[in-house]
């Protein structure tokens, strides 16, 4: 349905802006004509469009040259989508009289560059400009219109790669498929489906789909209750690992953000917690980041810290900006900040998508230079926290349509998002395509497994921690499935990390990854976790490390090292013993000389740190007591280790 705003500009277009025109005169002296064209007016305010459009034809055909009937024709096409058409008339309408009304070469310079013919748009944009009484919004308005199509046209002539590949029939159906959501190791598939039907024409519920021998599965909804309901659950957001969901919820006409669901006002975000392998019921985030106003399409980052999503609250740029809030320490989510002019616009923000190599950005604008409309756009964040210019992702993933919604996968390489194009299975699909380089987030690997008690072999839900160790700062924190022990964590490359994993009740678990030096840096890393009940037991402490062939610790040993005496803190009644051992390289006696020093130097530590040495003892082994035979340089490494051992608890 048309709105009033649309009548009144139209009106104002034929009855005020007749240059040449006496008030209340029409183009043509044909009274039949005029009778006729009043009736379809009268037609048009009755939203009766295709009598309007029968009763203009008429008039035409009474005089071809009346310029009204043909701008109203315009108008009526525009309502129908066919912009085509409507440009048509527009032209019908310049070319009996150039010099009628300055806004038709505004007019239908917006339709060309809404059906991408941008070079007939700037030269219409151009011509409207000429005009010294235009207002300055519109004049505004053409101005920026023109760098759009300068910057449309050399985005045509300089295209991207772009191949969009349909994601098949485990996915798609012939309903809408949109707002995509997957895990990082690419298993894992979530989107929105509009579920519709006669009684419900909008019923947007979430399905998910599990990928086996490289083939998408038949997308089921989601296990659960309380997250698909007879109202619209949309734009989620997937933890890396897959045990978070972040979506919205929107009031329904009554005000109800449906059953069991407290809402404070127009759209909120709600999360929900994976056990096992069903959801959680949904629980909303609350007042330190929902409001009375929309909070939408959140998207969560991979350390599990920050949440990104779009609100027009007051005080933003633009209508819809993005905002972000961290997590605090207790828990809880700070109060959002708006992501500034860097990034948000005078015009709309949408689909924001922070990935997982926590510094770029993906995006959707209508405020900023691009192909016409919303634009897809790319910003990344230096080592300060500080946003750089956003780049378009140029054409044609851009066109004359509107873009959103974009995706990008954890290895960077692969992007999703919802088309219509020919050749789906039905209204909207999900399809993906090869990101071009320029365009691609940091790489990204992963490692996945499962935690469980090593007696038992319970699943553990256990506290995951990277800490970067070059800085002893933790970068991701996150928790394993509390149902089935499942557990994944992103690792951004050309970093060296110390991964711990903590329980109540049970030695911790440590491993060290070294990415710097690794050749294949987007190879995932599949392990389990056995965790080792508190009463004797051993930790190998393989982020604690000595200068070549001295007992010197070197600087990154100390994340490591806090741990362990934060976990003896915690744990007052252990007693143990620190061990150091070697690998069969040279000789015997300096290699236990060797690792004796080393397992006091790290005894050392501990003391130094409160740590009551009446807990401790410590012994050095040499090669006496090798994990595996010294027959590789790989082997060899395994064996150069530093271990605690628990002796009384």
């Amino acid at each position: 349905m048309k709105n009033t705003l649309t009548f009144i500009i139209l009106v104002f277009a034929l009855f005020s802006c007749k240059a040449q025109l006496p008030p209340g005169e029409y183009t043509s002296k044909n009274k039949k004509a005029v009778a006729l064209f009043e009736q379809a007016m009268k037609l048009y305010n009755q939203q009766k469009d295709d009598e309007c459009m029968a009763t203009l034809t008429k008039a035409i055909e009474k005089d071809s040259n009346f310029i009204e009937p043909h701008l109203l024709m315009a108008e009526l096409y525009q309502v129908k989508g066919n912009n085509n058409a409507a440009i048509k008339e527009y032209e019908k309408a310049i070319t009996i009289s150039p010099g009628f009304s300055s806004s038709n070469f505004y007019n239908i310079a917006c339709l060309e560059m809404k059906v991408g013919d941008y070079k007939n748009a700037k030269s219409d944009f151009e011509r409207f400009l000429k005009n010294p009484h235009i207002n300055p919004d519109s004049k505004e308005s053409a101005e920026r219109n023109l760098e759009n199509c300068d910057f449309a046209i050399d985005a045509t002539k300089n295209p991207k790669p772009f191949k969009p590949v349909n994601l098949g029939e485990g996915i798609n159906s012939n309903l809408d498929e949109y707002f995509p959501a997957i895990t990082a190791d690419d298993q894992t598939f979530l989107f929105t489906r509009n579920n519709r039907t006669e009684r419900a024409p909008t019923q947007e519920d979430f399905m998910v789909s599990k990928k086996v021998a490289g083939v998408w599965q038949k997308a089921m909804l989601i296990p659960g209750t309380g997250i698909n309901t007879q109202g619209n659950e949309g734009a989620p957001s997937l933890s890396v690992d897959g045990q978070v969901l972040f979506f919205t919820v929107c009031q329904d006409q009554t005000g109800s953000f449906g059953p069991g669901r407290k809402g404070l006002g127009g759209c909120d975000i709600f999360y929900a917690e994976k056990v096992g392998d069903a959801w959680s019921k949904p629980y909303n985030l609350g007042n330190s980041v929902n409001t009375q106003y929309r909070e939408t399409q959140p998207s969560f980052s991979a350390d599990g810290k920050s949440l990104y999503f779009v609100s027009n609250r007051p005080g933003g740029m633009g209508e819809h900006d993005i905002y972000v809030s961290e997590l605090d320490a207790d828990g809880s989510w700070k109060h959002p900040v708006n992501l500034g002019k860097k990034v948000n616009s005078k015009g709309d923000e949408q689909s924001v998508f922070i990935h997982p190599d926590g510094r770029t950005l993906y995006f959707s604008s209508n405020g900023r230079i691009g192909m016409g409309g919303f634009d897809i756009y790319v910003v990344r964040k230096d080592d300060k926290g500080v946003w750089g210019e956003p780049v378009n992702l140029g054409y044609p993933i851009n066109t004359y349509g509107d873009e959103n919604s974009l995706l990008v996968g954890a290895s960077g390489e692969i992007a999703y998002f919802a088309s219509n194009r020919d050749g789906g299975l039905g209204g909207l699909d999900m399809y993906k395509f090869e990101l071009y380089k320029e365009a691609r987030p940091d790489l990204v690997t992963y490692v996945k497994g499962k935690v469980y008690d090593v007696k038992s072999r319970a699943p553990l839900g256990a506290h995951f921690v990277l800490i970067d160790l070059a800085t002893g700062k933790p970068v991701i924190e996150s928790d394993a499935n509390s149902g089935n022990g499942e557990f994944l964590v992103t690792l951004p490359v050309d970093k060296d990390y110390l991964l711990n994993v903590s329980q109540p009740g049970y030695l911790f678990y440590s491993e060290n990854f070294a990415l710097k030096e690794l050749a294949d840096k987007t190879k995932p890393f599949i392990m389990d976790v056995p965790m080792q009940p508190i009463d004797t037991g051993i930790i190998e402490l393989k982020n604690v490390f000595f200068e070549t062939a001295k007992f010197n610790l070197k600087p990154e040993s100390n994340a490591e090292l806090d741990i362990l005496v934060k976990f003896l803190n915690v744990n007052k009644a252990i007693r143990g013993e620190l061990s150091g051992h070697t690998d069969n390289v040279g000789d015997k006696k300096s290699n236990m000389t060797l690792s004796q020093n080393r397992a006091k130097t790290v005894y050392d530590y501990l003391v130094a740190h409160g740590i009551d040495p009446k807990r401790l003892s410590y012994k050095g082994y040499g090669d006496t007591r090798p994990k595996v035979k010294n027959d590789s340089d790989e082997n060899r490494a395994m064996n150069r280790r530093t271990e605690f051992k628990v002796i009384s608890k």
